[in-house]
């Protein structure tokens, strides 16, 4: 499969490899099929069912983890496409950056995180699971044998290190990017902030709109960029946004009531590694042969309403008789 006109800063399929070699296909790159494998696992299906800021919203248009990701995915590519990057590769670790996500989106991953350092001495980041999914998880075991540019791209959208590609500094960019403007879209929505209260300086430099915001930001990659040899922002959009971001944690992310919903998962997610901890009979067949492993990995991928499900089946009492 031939590739489409790329300029010289972009990856090519060709040269990607994978852990085990295979045979090309003959009508897509080696990234296509990557992107391809990543949409039909069951992970990626239960980011329809994943927090992305509020938990269990009542309204049938607050973002969800599965759309967080096609926004990502979308602005990505405009931004991939404009500079003469690699469409496919930047398709495919979008597609994948937060397979690993636990459930009730950050609120989750801190509380799996907390347990797991006091208790165990280990770690639990998202994009780390992430890789562990396509590497490991899916496939029955088998992993999704994914070239080494995806694998990279989705380690490393967040967290310390950079991606080895310039499409995956695209994406660790835009991912920002996305969730920053349709929070703020959401909590708009929820009542929970007004238009009026963001922060003017800002504003003024981003634009008042959501769409105008994310042309200001991806023009401005594009813009600062074209010359680079890394993905970055110009300083004067750079700060606004960050300024911007940083609104947002103080005023929606670790504000009520995304709190004050956020402790309430928190218990959840860790009564829950709790329980299979000391009761492994409730796991199901397979996995890991370390039992902590095995737990992280299957309370991680757990949907926020399945999480909810087993709680009230392990903790709350059943009515009915005897």
């Amino acid at each position: 499969m031939r590739e489409p006109p790329l300029g010289p800063r972009a990856a090519r399929a060709a040269d990607a490899t994978r852990e085990v070699p295979e045979e090309p296909c003959p009508l897509r790159t080696a990234f296509q099929r990557d992107r391809d494998r990543i949409i039909h696992t069951k992970a990626f299906r239960r980011l329809k069912h994943k927090t992305q800021v509020f938990i269990s919203p009542e309204g049938d248009h607050y973002r969800t983890r599965l759309t967080h990701t096609l926004e990502v995915s979308a602005i990505a590519r405009t931004v991939a496409r404009a500079m003469e990057l690699n469409e496919d590769l930047v398709e495919a670790i979008t597609m994948g950056h937060d397979l690993g996500h636990a459930p009730f989106g950050h609120a989750g991953e801190h509380a799996l995180d907390d347990l797991l350092q006091g208790h165990h001495g280990r770690r639990f980041q998202h994009n780390e699971q992430s890789v562990r999914v396509v590497e490991v998880l899916e496939r029955d075991g088998r992993g999704l044998n994914l070239t080494r540019e995806v694998r990279d791209g989705i380690r490393h959208h967040t967290g310390d290190g950079r991606p080895m590609t310039l499409e995956g500094q695209v994406v660790r960019l835009v991912d920002r990017i996305a969730y920053v403007n349709h929070d703020i879209d959401d909590a708009i929505r929820a009542g929970i902030i007004d238009p009026s209260d963001l922060p003017a300086p800002e504003i003024a430099v981003l634009g008042s709109t959501t769409s105008e915001r994310i042309t200001t930001l991806v023009t401005d990659i594009v813009r600062t960029s074209a010359d680079a040899d890394e993905i970055r922002q110009s300083d004067e959009v750079g700060e606004a946004f960050r300024s911007l971001r940083g609104y947002m944690f103080d005023e929606v992310y670790l504000a009520s009531p995304a709190a004050d919903e956020a402790q309430r998962a928190r218990y959840v997610v860790q009564a829950l590694m709790r329980a299979h901890l000391e009761d492994p009979a409730l796991l199901p067949p397979g996995g890991d042969p370390d039992l902590v492993t095995r737990v992280t990995d299957h309370v991680s991928g757990m949907t926020d309403r399945y999480a909810l499900r087993r709680h009230a089946e392990l903790f709350v009492p059943h009515e009915g008789p005897l």
